[in-house]
């Protein structure tokens, strides 16, 4: 629910223009600076070295160009190569409006980052960046066997390697979260499909197994920013859609009012079925910001609901530690109920790339940069950069690094969650093993550690991601802020309209929609697609 911000995987290209003076300022070196000194120890010619950092203005945090990390650095890779490491911050929130003026001015730093695509392809297009495949094949083995083509795909524009995606270690998106309490006080069993799901919401109401006022079977919040339907549309999407339409008819996350996916309108029905029989949110349009859900659950009146996949064990909202504190006897499990006709429980969850590592073509450091990334990809520079020391700044438990607190302020204070705005690699907990990593993301919620164990589990299953387009949609920037206000609205009335006049209602709506701009980036996909699949 609060970080719905961070699941858009749709790229927008708004507040993108760059200076037509990129080009030329971008274009005056080429990537011919592997010259320059030698590779690793024994370097004859000192270098510099400039790295992006995201100020992100956090109380008390140290010097981002001279601390424990930084110093690390230059006592290793510096020593290494003959090499001195600046870090170059740029203020998190104004991060893409900063790196254009840095771009169109010459001045970006050797290692320059963003997660917006739609950022690096426009750079792609004004020729700022610097071609990445040689100094890869030759300085950057361990990176590309650490990042494999499934990640780097994610970097290529038009064939060629303009960026260096980072690794994100945690994809699963989002769970449907149930009261088991209730379930057991009822003797009902979890369930594991749409209709099972339903009839337990009409068990919820009717018997008011938590004997609340006001109860609540099934919690939601239509949230103007991100409408949608949560999971809810996986169970009546077809599972024979062929890839492209699965790419050019449902672009977006799975989560997101999706109107031409085949199977969204018996998803509209679904819910405006619970909706008349009292079985959601009555509030759930005018619950803006998803706080009175909040508040629902923690009181002890909703039944179940869906969120990020670890949302109720997150110190904030903390939902679950919010209900224990109401309902000591509560207990919230993630169950698995949209199960389609193939018998699956297809889940969108992130693609595995991270932030977007980008080199400008101005940099006379090409190679050195790819040298630096490489060495990054170390196991043992990665345990380094997200823990520190072992014995001083963690302990390791089970192969699982545990925090001893040094790292929450003065110099060795991380401003982040793992510390990736230095291991700008890593978008997540690396620890080099999948079940060393999920034990890794648990023990961060004290506590809960079993809870988010099985929850990263029940995310992950039938885990899948949109289709990946190496080009954005300009259509989609240019109408997505009206037509996510309108997917809203269209919501609210589908949801809450009588059942007999649902159908033509969504007709109407659904060409409203397409008449208003949703055509044009529809027809932009099925284009971007052919392209893209032509070469």
């Amino acid at each position: 629910m609060k970080a719905k911000a961070q699941r858009l995987i749709s790229v927008s290209l708004a507040a993108l223009t760059i200076a037509s003076t990129l080009a030329a300022c971008q274009g005056k070196s080429s990537n011919g600076a592997q010259n320059e000194g030698t590779s690793g120890s024994g370097n004859t010619k000192h270098r510099t070295l400039t790295v992006e950092v995201f100020d992100r203005g956090k109380p008390g945090q140290p010097d981002l160009n001279n601390n424990y990390w930084t110093k690390y650095v230059n006592d290793n890779f510096g020593k290494q190569f003959n090499v001195t490491v600046n870090y170059v911050t740029v203020p998190r929130s104004q991060e893409v409006d900063k790196l254009n003026v840095l771009m169109a001015a010459g001045q970006a730093p050797d290692i320059s980052y963003t997660y917006n695509q739609g950022v690096v392809y426009n750079y792609v297009q004004q020729g700022g960046l610097a071609d990445l495949d040689s100094a890869l094949q030759q300085y950057g083995s361990t990176l590309t066997k650490y990042l494999g083509d499934d990640v780097l795909k994610y970097g290529k524009f038009s064939g060629k390697q303009y960026a260096v995606p980072g690794k994100r270690t945690v994809l699963a998106g989002e769970n449907t979260f149930i009261r088991k309490d209730w379930l057991d006080k009822l003797g009902l069993p979890v369930p594991t499909t749409p209709e099972q799901f339903y009839d337990t919401m009409v068990a919820f109401k009717e018997k008011n197994p938590g004997n609340v006022s006001g109860v609540i079977p099934y919690g939601y919040s239509l949230q103007p920013a991100y409408p949608g339907l949560n999971y809810i549309p996986e169970a009546f999407r077809p599972s024979n859609l062929t890839e492209e339409q699965f790419a050019t008819l449902m672009p977006q996350a799975s989560w997101s009012a999706n109107w031409s996916m085949p199977g969204f309108d018996k998803a509209v029905q679904y819910m405006n079925k619970m909706y008349n029989a009292g079985l959601i949110s009555p509030n759930f349009a005018t619950d803006k910001d998803g706080k009175l859900l909040d508040a629902d659950i923690s009181n002890g009146k909703v039944g179940a609901f869906q969120t990020n996949w670890d949302g109720p064990y997150r110190t904030a909202p903390g939902d679950y530690t919010n209900l224990k504190k109401n309902v000591p006897s509560a207990q919230l499990i993630p169950i698995d109920p949209w199960q389609n006709d193939a018998g699956k429980h297809p889940k969108y969850g992130y693609s595995p790339n991270g932030m977007y590592i980008i080199i400008p073509k101005s940099s006379k450091n090409v190679d050195l940069a790819i040298q630096y990334l490489n060495w990054m990809a170390d196991p043992k520079v990665t345990l380094f950069l997200q823990n520190g020391q072992e014995g001083v700044d963690y302990n390791m438990v089970n192969g699982v690094p545990k925090q001893t607190g040094t790292t929450n302020s003065g110099e060795k204070m991380m401003t982040v969650a793992n510390n990736l705005d230095y291991d700008i690699l890593s978008n997540g907990i690396e620890l080099g093993d999948p079940k060393k990593n999920t034990a890794a993301v648990s023990a961060g919620y004290p506590g809960y550690e079993t809870d988010v164990e099985n929850a990263l589990k029940v995310g992950l299953t039938d885990y899948y991601t949109s289709y990946y387009y190496a080009l954005p949609n300009t259509a989609d920037a240019k109408y997505n802020a009206a037509l996510t206000n309108l997917s809203a609205q269209m919501l609210a009335k589908l949801i809450v309209a009588k059942p007999a006049d649902v159908d033509g209602l969504y007709k109407s709506l659904v060409q409203q929609y397409m008449d208003q701009g949703g055509k044009a980036v529809q027809d932009e996909y099925i284009k971007n697609y052919k392209d893209q699949n032509s070469k």
